[in-house]
C-alpha cells in the first residue's frame, strides 16, 4: 500500500476520516439489518421506487428501530431488477430479483422477521438452499498452482473427511479478489469465507486443514492465515458471491456499483475513497503519478486503446498557459450503458480519479462532457462535485496540498460524432460537433488551444485502483500490452443481460457461455458483435479469441466502449449489418464525402439486398465502397462504420449469397424476402385473415381455403398472428 508521504496532507485524509466515518451511525454499525434497494436508471425504471415505498412503510408499521434501508447503485443485473437485498448480522446475505410491492411484504414477513429466505425468489437460484457458510475460491491466474489447478478438489476432500456435512459448507469459485499485490504468482491462493467476511491466503494442504477445523468446525478464526489489508472488491464478494453472474466477474471499475450509497461521501470515504488522491498529492511528484499509470498499462477504455500514462505526458509536456482534462460520458452506442451505471453509481471514484489526472498533467480545471439523456448521472456527478468542493476535495489548497482544482460539467446533445475527441472538444467549445484533421492532436491543441488529455469514464475509475493498490497487480489481470479489467454490456440472445467485468484477455466463451449462462432454450450461437456501430461480428470459430485490443483488432473488430450483443440463428447478419450502418449514416456530421456519401450508398445497397433486389455485383461494390470508406474518411466514426459490413461479408458472405442468388433470408428476418402462404388443407375458411389484412390481398369463399395474392402482399405478417388455425404459412 503506497503511503502518504506529506504529513499536511495526511493530517488533512485523517481528520476526513474522523469526520465522516463515525461506527454509530446506522450506515456503519455491523449489528443492524440493512435492507438494500437499488437506485440507478435501471432499477428505477423497474420498479425500485415502489418497491423502496414499500419497504418504509413495513418498517414504520412494525416499529423495530434495528432496520437501516439503504438505496445503493446498480449492480448491473439487467433482466433481474429490481433487486431486493438482505442482510442479517451473522447470516448469509440473500439477494431477491424482480422485486415488486408483494414480494416485499412476502420478504420482510417471512424473511426479514421470520428469518425464512424466500428460496424461490433468489437471484439466480430457484430452489438453491442457503448453507451456514460459503467458501470462495479464487481462480485467477495469480492464485492457481504451479501445476494450473485451484485448491478446490483437495478441500473437498478434506470437508468430507471431517464430517462436516456439504449441506453446511457450500464451495465456490470466484474470480480474484485483489489480494495478492506484491506477491510472487505462485506464493499464496486467495479464499474468502461468507458471511464472516474473512479472507484468508493459503499455501498448503495444511493451511485447509486449519481452517476447516479452526474456523469452520469450531468458528474460530485463524490469524496467522487472514490476510489484513481490504482488497479492492472483496466488499462486493461479500454480497454477491454466491451468484455464478458476480463471482466470476473481477470488479474494479464496479466495484462500489451496488454496495455503497452513490450519494455519500462518508460510504465511499469508508471504501479508501480519496486515498488515491492523498497519495498522489502527498508525494508531490505527477511524473510518479503517470509513471504508476503506465507501469498498469492502463490504455483508454472509450474505444482506441491508446495508452493513458502517454496520453498524460503528451499533454503534460507541451509548454503552455494553461491545461485541461476532460471526461468523455458521451456513451452513444446502441445498448451500450457501462458510464451511465458508472456515474450513477459510483460517482465519487470518477471525480478522484479526474482530480488526479489533472495533477499529473498539470491541469488546473476540468469538465465533465455527458450526455444530456442521462440526468440522474448529470445530478450525481454535481453532487458529488459540490460535496466534495464543500470538504475542500476540490477548488484552492485541495488537502492542504497546494493543488488547486477545479471541476465543470457540460452536456451533450446526443450526437454519436461527439464522441470523438476534436467534435467534443468543438462541442465544449460552443461550436458545432464536428471532427477536424488531426495532427494537431488535442494533447497538443485541444479546449481553446491548450493542450487536453481526454479519457473516458471507466479509465478514470481505474486509476484509483492503481494507486491504491499498486500497479503491477493491475497489470497482473490483464495481458502483456493491457493491464487491467474491461466492462462490457452483454445483450441479446442470451440467459443473463447486464454489466460484466473481465480482465483483459478473458475469452469470448467464458463471458458468453459462463457468466451470461448461454443461450436460451431453444436458439442457437451465430456470433457476438463487439464495439457497436463501429465494431464487427464474429462467428462460432473465433468463440476462443480472447478479449483485448490487438486480438479483436486483427479479427476485424474493436474493443468501442464495450458494447457486447450475442447473436442466434434467428438474427440475419445482412439485417444486422443494415441496422449498425443506418446507426452511423445517420449520425454521421457530413463534413467530408467518403462518410457523407459513402455510407448512404453502402445502406441504398444494403436495402436493396434485403429487399431481394441485389445482385451479386453489388456485393462486390458495397465491399469495395466499405474498404474506400474505412481508408479516407476524416474521423474514426468514418473510418469504422464499414466495420460490421466487412465483418459479416467476411464471416457470413453465404447469408448475402442466399439473399441475391436464391432471393431468400436464412433468419426469415428480411420481410422484403418472406413469402407467406395459406395451407389449403390446414385453413378453414373462417375468413379472419382476409378482414384483417390491410392490403385486403387474401380472397377465399366462406368456409374454403383461402389464398394470398403475392404480388399485392405487403409482407406485414398481420395473417400469421390472427390465424388461430396455423393455417398461414410463412418461408
Amino acid at each position: 500500500m503506497n503511503p502518504i508521504k506529506s504529513k499536511k496532507v495526511n493530517d488533512f485524509y485523517e481528520a476526513l476520516l474522523r469526520d465522516l466515518i463515525r461506527p454509530d451511525e446506522a450506515a456503519f454499525r455491523q449489528d443492524r439489518i440493512r435492507i438494500q434497494v437499488g437506485s440507478a436508471t435501471c432499477e428505477l425504471a423497474a420498479g425500485a421506487g415502489e418497491v423502496l415505498d414499500e419497504l418504509k412503510k413495513h418498517i414504520a408499521a412494525s416499529e423495530r428501530d434495528d432496520i437501516v434501508v439503504r438505496e445503493v447503485g446498480c449492480t448491473g443485473r439487467c433482466s433481474r431488477e429490481p433487486l431486493l437485498g438482505v442482510v442479517i448480522p451473522g447470516r448469509m446475505p440473500v439477494t431477491y430479483e424482480k422485486a415488486d410491492r408483494e414480494l416485499v411484504h412476502r420478504v420482510f414477513i417471512e424473511h426479514v422477521q421470520g428469518g425464512r429466505p424466500l428460496y424461490e425468489n433468489m437471484l439466480d437460484g430457484p430452489g438453491r438452499q442457503i448453507s451456514r457458510r460459503e467458501v470462495l475460491f479464487c481462480r485467477s491466474r495469480r492464485c492457481l498452482r504451479p501445476d494450473g489447478a485451484g485448491w478446490e478438489r483437495d478441500f473437498r476432500d478434506m470437508l468430507d473427511r471431517s464430517g462436516i456435512s456439504r449441506e453446511e459448507i457450500d464451495i465456490l469459485s470466484a474470480s480474484c479478489f485483489g489480494a495478492c499485490r506484491g506477491e510472487a504468482a505462485t506464493d499464496a491462493s486467495t479464499i474468502l469465507v461468507r458471511p464472516d467476511k474473512v479472507l484468508y491466503r493459503i499455501r498448503n494442504r495444511s493451511d485447509l486443514e486449519e481452517i476447516i477445523e479452526s474456523h469452520l468446525r469450531r468458528g474460530e478464526v485463524v490469524e496467522r492465515l487472514r490476510w489484513k489489508l481490504p482488497p479492492l472488491n472483496r466488499s462486493f464478494f461479500d454480497l454477491y458471491g454466491d451468484v455464478a453472474f458476480f463471482n466470476r466477474q473481477s470488479r474494479v471499475s464496479l466495484r462500489n456499483s451496488g454496495v455503497l450509497d452513490p450519494e455519500s461521501l462518508a460510504e465511499y470515504v469508508n471504501f479508501r475513497g480519496f486515498r488515491a488522491l492523498a497519495v498522489a498529492l502527498g508525494g508531490g511528484d505527477p511524473l510518479w503519478v503517470i509513471d504508476q499509470v503506465s507501469r498498469a498499462r492502463l490504455r483508454g477504455r472509450g474505444g482506441a486503446g491508446y495508452p493513458t500514462g502517454q496520453k498524460w505526458i503528451d499533454t503534460r509536456e507541451p509548454a503552455a498557459e494553461n491545461r485541461y482534462i476532460v471526461c468523455n460520458a458521451d456513451e452513444g452506442d446502441p445498448g451500450a450503458f457501462m458510464n451511465r451505471s458508472m456515474l450513477e453509481s459510483d460517482p465519487f471514484n470518477i471525480v478522484e480519479g479526474m482530480i488526479i489526472g489533472g495533477f499529473a498533467i498539470g491541469a488546473k480545471k476540468g469538465f465533465f462532457y455527458i450526455r444530456a439523456e442521462y440526468p440522474l448521472a448529470i445530478a450525481r456527478i454535481q453532487k458529488a462535485i459540490d460535496i466534495c468542493r464543500e470538504k475542500r476535495l476540490l477548488g484552492k489548497n485541495i488537502m492542504d496540498s497546494g493543488f488547486d482544482f477545479e471541476i465543470e460539467i457540460r452536456l451533450g446533445a446526443g450526437a454519436f460524432v461527439c464522441g470523438e475527441e476534436t467534435a467534443l472538444i468543438h462541442s465544449i467549445e460552443g461550436e458545432r460537433g464536428q471532427p477536424r484533421i488531426r495532427p494537431p492532436y488535442p494533447s497538443e491543441r485541444g479546449l481553446w488551444g491548450e493542450p487536453t488529455a481526454i479519457n473516458n469514464v471507466e479509465t478514470l475509475a481505474g486509476v484509483t485502483g492503481i494507486i491504491n493498490y499498486g500497479c503491477d497487480w493491475f497489470r497482473s489481470l490483464g495481458t502483456d500490452k493491457s493491464g487491467g479489467t474491461k466492462v462490457f454490456a452483454l445483450a441479446g440472445t442470451i440467459r443473463h443481460t447486464g454489466l460484466v467485468e473481465v480482465p483483459l484477455g478473458t475469452t469470448l466463451k467464458e463471458i458468453v457461455f459462463e457468466i451470461g449462462g448461454g443461450m436460451p432454450e431453444g436458439s442457437e450461437f451465430k456470433a457476438v458483435q463487439t464495439g457497436g456501430p463501429a465494431g464487427g461480428c464474429l462467428p462460432l470459430e473465433l468463440i476462443d479469441l480472447p478479449v483485448d485490443y490487438d486480438s479483436l483488432n486483427r479479427a476485424g473488430t474493436i474493443m468501442g466502449s464495450g458494447g457486447m450483443i450475442v447473436l442466434g440463428q434467428n438474427d440475419c447478419m445482412v439485417d444486422i449489418a443494415k441496422y449498425y450502418l443506418s446507426f452511423s449514416q445517420d449520425e454521421s456530421c457530413g463534413k467530408c464525402s467518403p462518410c457523407r456519401e459513402g455510407t448512404t450508398r453502402m445502406l441504398e445497397i444494403l436495402e436493396k439486398i434485403s429487399a431481394g433486389r441485389g445482385t451479386r455485383r453489388e456485393i462486390e461494390n458495397l465491399e469495395r465502397l466499405a474498404k474506400l470508406v474505412k481508408k479516407s474518411s476524416l474521423c474514426g466514426l468514418g473510418r469504422a462504420a464499414p466495420n460490421p459490413v466487412l465483418s459479416t461479408l467476411t464471416h457470413f458472405r453465404d447469408e448475402y449469397l442466399a439473399h441475391v442468388d436464391d432471393k431468400r433470408c436464412p433468419a426469415g428476418r428480411c420481410t422484403g424476402l418472406l413469402r407467406y402462404s395459406v395451407d389449403p388443407e390446414s385453413c378453414v375458411g373462417c375468413g379472419l385473415c382476409a378482414r384483417d389484412c390491410p392490403a385486403a390481398c387474401i380472397s377465399g369463399e366462406k368456409r374454403r381455403p383461402h389464398e394470398i395474392d403475392q404480388e399485392r402482399c405487403i409482407k406485414c405478417g398481420r395473417c400469421l398472428e390472427v390465424c388461430r388455425f396455423q393455417a398461414v404459412k410463412v418461408s
